[in-house]
């Protein structure tokens, strides 16, 4: 009897090795693809390249809204009394920089408004910690942060004057006023999108209480945070330059609000656009040269930006 062979035949056999290969070439193929990501995002431009791109569009929007100001005194759109020309407020910026008080003004404003906001970030830090993290202190004092911040700074000058006199106390306790609200629910804000895994972690670790906020709440919600901040130094000098307008005192010094005002009451519209235009070059400066660096920074460190930007 003939036997019979039980040996399994496989009508193709499987290529291990082929396989293997292939998924070792594409693995290859999307790590290549993420070095060059890498080295495209590593490239760092040159200094013309950067000039061209950052300094060059604002100089040209500077420009055009130089040259239509011209346009618009040389038409005599209306009298020089209202719109003088670039050149009338050119020439009250050289009287104050003959006169040595140029900076002099410039200075007491900007150490105001620095030394408020920085009072207010100490004051609206621990603020927004506590309403963030304690449900009841939310519940009380939420809505009051909430209300004011959207109530105008000027506001707060009448009554800081009949509480304090016109003094720098009063001056700072306007600042504080506006900036404090504003700080305090941009840290709100932040911790609100701080994911709760990264809570759970901190907790797990042993980062409770004033570690746990130093350690991971803090630096979980430094977006929203920092946005906080920017805004509550657009309040510090808002809430200044509204204090400086209003109230008058020799012994307050002449900061940029009360030049203003001066120039204003001697209805002279070269210097009441020449005071504008310093009020705004200060918060741009403190923008570009503190905030936007340190927002880059962050935005950086956390991969939202390239590294040679």
């Amino acid at each position: 009897m003939a036997s019979t062979d039980t040996t399994p035949v496989l009508d193709k056999p499987v290529n291990v090795q082929s396989t293997s290969d292939t998924a070792n070439a594409d693995t290859a193929d999307v790590g290549a693809g993420l070095d060059a990501l890498d080295a495209v995002t590593a490239q760092r431009g040159s200094l013309g390249e950067a000039l061209r791109q950052k300094a060059l569009p604002p100089l040209i929007g500077v420009l055009v809204v130089i040259a239509l100001w011209q346009g618009a005194y040389s038409l005599h759109l209306t009298s020089s009394y209202k719109l003088p020309s670039p050149a009338d407020v050119w020439a009250s910026a050289q009287d104050l920089w003959y006169q040595g008080t140029l900076f002099s003004i410039i200075w007491t404003s900007v150490w105001r408004g620095l030394s408020g906001f920085v009072l207010a970030v100490v004051i609206g830090t621990p603020i927004g910690l506590l309403v963030a993290r304690v449900k009841p202190v939310r519940t009380a004092i939420g809505p009051v942060l909430q209300g004011l911040q959207s109530l105008p700074s000027v506001a707060w000058v009448p009554a800081a004057v009949i509480w304090l006199g016109i003094n720098d106390s009063m001056m700072y306790a306007v600042i504080l006023l506006g900036a404090v609200p504003s700080i305090a629910n941009g840290l709100v804000a932040g911790i609100d999108q701080v994911p709760p895994l990264f809570l759970r972690a901190g907790r797990t670790i042993g980062a409770t209480g004033l570690a746990g906020a130093r350690h991971v709440l803090l630096p979980a919600a430094l977006p929203g945070y920092l946005a906080g901040l920017k805004q509550g130094w657009a309040f510090s000098w808002r809430s200044l330059m509204a204090a400086e307008l209003v109230a008058s005192s020799p012994d307050l010094g002449l900061g940029l609000g009360r030049y203003l005002e001066n120039q204003r009451e001697f209805s002279d519209m070269s210097g009441v656009l020449l005071g504008i235009i310093l009020i705004l070059f200060v918060g741009i400066a403190i923008e570009l040269l503190v905030f936007t660096p340190v927002e880059r920074r962050v935005l950086r460190n956390r991969g939202l930006l390239a590294a040679g930007k």
